[in-house]
């Protein structure tokens, strides 16, 4: 999306609802800023720092600025900084919900609904990719968000305790025109990117939601920047897919490699058996054109082998049990 005419210059299942995983997060800073000081001070309650999350984890009774809590949720998406936050707000998530909801809807997203603060999967929680950049759009107007997001690195100090920072966008370090975004992810939402960056004299705005692989996620993001700066240059013209079925990849002739990496990654405990399904279906296909009967002498030979076998092998280790028994009755009885 440009972000000076709000046009669309590329789009793929724009309007449908998905999950909006830690993108959330920048709705929570814009509604934080526009109550609170980034220099007040903030402390962390105990349903904030036991909030499921990656490290570095908040604790209970910590003092923490506004400031640093947007770091926190922005740089390295803490769900526990975006509850404290909400709380320093409203005091309860349900309550902040509302406000964002509103500063959704006067930001033209009237598709995106909004249950909690940070982002974790809730029922009736809700975002479209068209409203997620218009979103973006809004928070850059924002000097202090702008700034976070396109940091790097950060050194922090929560409460006495040196804290390191590392942004979770990683096209931040392979782009220089790149202004910042957000990413996101949970089981049911996947993966998620959000970004915006300068491209000569306009802006451009990039969201993606439900992408299933991490790596492919920086790789469609640069994809999707060069298509849009093409069309804003007037050198293509823009392309607007409405469909109902979610494509994660944007290489149509390779999404069947891309599905064969997933599966061998799913079996990469169990290498082994991953080959030993693979050469059972081979096998079965080389028997469908073997003779009849040679096809009944091979599958007599395998129930024989595995099944009479095993019968046989049970009534034999039963049968000197039994005659282990008679004997030492016997001995008893001469006794």
């Amino acid at each position: 999306m440009d972000s000076q005419t709000h046009r669309i210059l590329y789009a793929k299942n724009a309007d449908l609802k998905l999950k909006p995983a830690s993108t959330t997060k920048l709705v929570t800073a814009m509604v934080v800023l526009d109550r609170l000081s980034p220099d007040k001070m903030v402390r962390v309650s105990k349903e904030a720092a036991y909030t499921p999350s990656i490290p570095p984890h908040l604790r209970p009774g910590d003092v923490v600025s506004v400031r640093d809590l947007l770091y926190l949720a922005l740089m390295r998406s803490i769900n526990g900084a975006a509850v404290a936050l909400a709380q320093a707000v409203s005091g309860s998530e349900s309550a902040f919900a509302v406000l964002m909801n509103q500063k959704a809807a006067s930001l033209n997203a009237k598709e995106t609904h909004y249950v909690n603060a940070s982002g974790l999967p809730a029922p009736g929680q809700y975002i479209t990719a068209s409203d997620l950049a218009l979103i973006l759009d809004g928070a850059l107007r924002y000097p202090l968000i702008r700034q976070i997001i396109n940091t790097k690195e950060k050194d922090l100090d929560i409460d006495g305790r040196q804290v390191y920072l590392r942004n979770t966008d990683k096209l931040l370090w392979s782009d220089d025109d790149l202004i910042g975004g957000k990413t996101g992810y949970t089981r049911a939402a996947e993966h998620c990117l959000v970004f915006a960056a300068s491209k000569g004299d306009c802006t451009l705005v990039t969201s993606l939601l439900g992408e299933r692989e991490r790596d492919r996620l920086w790789l469609d993001g640069k994809k999707l920047l060069e298509k849009s700066y093409l069309v804003a240059n007037g050198e293509a013209a823009p392309e607007i897919y409405k469909s109902h079925v979610v494509l994660t990849s944007y290489e149509p002739a390779r999404h069947h490699i891309r599905r064969h990496h997933v599966l061998r990654r799913w079996h990469r405990k169990s290498a082994v058996k991953h080959y030993r399904v693979h050469y059972r279906v081979k096998r079965r296909m080389a028997r469908r054109h073997m003779l009849r009967n040679q096809r009944v002498k091979l599958i007599a030979r395998h129930y024989l082998r595995h099944d009479h076998k095993r019968r046989y092998l049970h009534k034999k280790r039963y049968y000197h049990r039994k005659k282990i028994i008679v004997r030492k009755k016997k001995r008893n009885i001469a006794a």
